[in-house]
């Protein structure tokens, strides 16, 4: 196992890059600590994989190194790094068994054999395979094959890291959360440093310790769940994060007022003054409706869908559209307004989240 550090990364798939635009990794430094289980989550051509493959040693790039431990890895090649890596789509041997496909990390580097059959034994049950140990790889079923090569990726134990690039995407619905609940338990057993590739936000909240955040190239934040929840240190994380995502209005902020679609609206501390865009940002789990006697954002009610446990109010404002989340017994709700809580209220200016006056900015490198 590895620590990973990327210092003063950066990618582009053009030979002479010119500007920001041309890379597909904009320039990062992050340390990400042995053990840990990481995900890399973001939309689809943000960089995660091409991050995934300068780590994993497939892209060499651009500028800046990687290093596993103190060991700089950065010219090194992908079978030197000692790590494990599931692709998107299974990669299995159809003329092997399951137990031979399975099995061929390990007879590779030499195991023992009594070893090999106790891990493999160990890591069938834990993929729900035990049954067809002895079945040619050919003729399984396209979920079948990406829990071999699940399996496979996971049955050595001494690599320095465990890479995953959206590995349940042919596996079933059910069976995708019932993999997740086992990789979870397989990295508190084993301690693997694992980065899970997704564009799935539960996927990544569910399974990682740390989710790091990308957008355009960019790392915007790496966090807890919680935080990226309750802190969202760009507009992107606030809106891909939750669902419904961020309420995000356009305002104009001085002191601990805020102007929405007109309206005052009063925040817990001083912000400002700033230049550029800004916007207030409230997630619909602390937006209230009310019948306007204690004043709030004008709105008109579009509609009131039952999700089960909850109702999400979706309404039209001055300031453009608007969510709320109202509880399961609200479904005949009635109001022209809705309020928001002072102590959840987030500031941002040009998409990056702001402290208020007199503290020091905080924001994603």
């Amino acid at each position: 196992m590895a620590q990973i550090t990327l210092s003063n990364l950066a990618h582009s798939y053009i030979s002479h890059p010119s500007q920001p635009a041309h890379y597909a990794l904009k320039e990062m430094n992050h340390v990400w600590q042995d053990g840990g289980a990481y995900a890399l989550l973001g939309a689809s051509g943000c960089g995660k994989t091409t991050l995934l493959n300068v780590i994993s040693g497939l892209i060499r790039p651009s500028q800046g190194r990687v290093l596993f431990g103190s060991r700089d890895v950065t010219e090194a090649p992908t079978a030197a790094r000692n790590i494990a890596q599931v692709f998107q789509f299974p990669v299995v041997y159809d003329t092997m068994t399951v137990r031979e496909n399975l099995a061929f990390p390990l007879r590779n580097r030499g195991m023992d054999p009594a070893y090999i059959a106790d891990r493999v034994a160990q890591i069938a049950a834990m993929i729900g395979m035990e049954a067809n140990l002895n079945r040619k790889a050919r003729g399984l079923t396209a979920d079948a094959k990406q829990k071999i090569s699940l399996g496979r990726g996971m049955v050595r134990e001494d690599v320095n890291a465990i890479l995953f690039d959206e590995p349940l995407t042919v596996i079933d619905p059910h069976m995708k959360w019932e993999l997740r609940t086992q990789l979870k338990q397989l990295h508190r057993q084993f301690g693997h440093t694992m980065i899970y590739v997704t564009h799935d936000q539960t996927e990544a909240l569910t399974f990682a310790d740390k989710v790091v955040v990308m957008h355009e190239g960019r790392v915007v934040q790496m966090g807890t769940p919680q935080e990226l929840f309750e802190t969202p240190e760009h507009t992107f994380v606030g809106y891909f994060i939750g669902s419904p995502g961020m309420n995000l209005l356009e305002a104009e902020v001085r002191g601990n007022r805020a102007w929405v679609g007109g309206v005052e609206i009063a925040l817990p501390a001083a912000y400002g003054p700033f230049t550029g865009r800004v916007q207030l940002g409230i997630r619909p789990e602390f937006v209230s409706l009310s019948d306007g006697s204690a004043g709030g954002l004008p709105v008109q009610i579009r509609r009131i869908e039952d999700v089960g446990r909850h109702r999400i109010l979706r309404a039209d404002s001055a300031a453009g559209e608007i969510a709320a989340i109202l509880p399961e017994e609200a479904s005949g709700a009635r109001g022209s307004h809705l309020l928001f809580d002072p102590g959840r209220i987030s500031i941002f200016a040009d998409d990056w989240r702001q402290q208020p006056a007199g503290t020091i900015l905080g924001r994603a490198a």
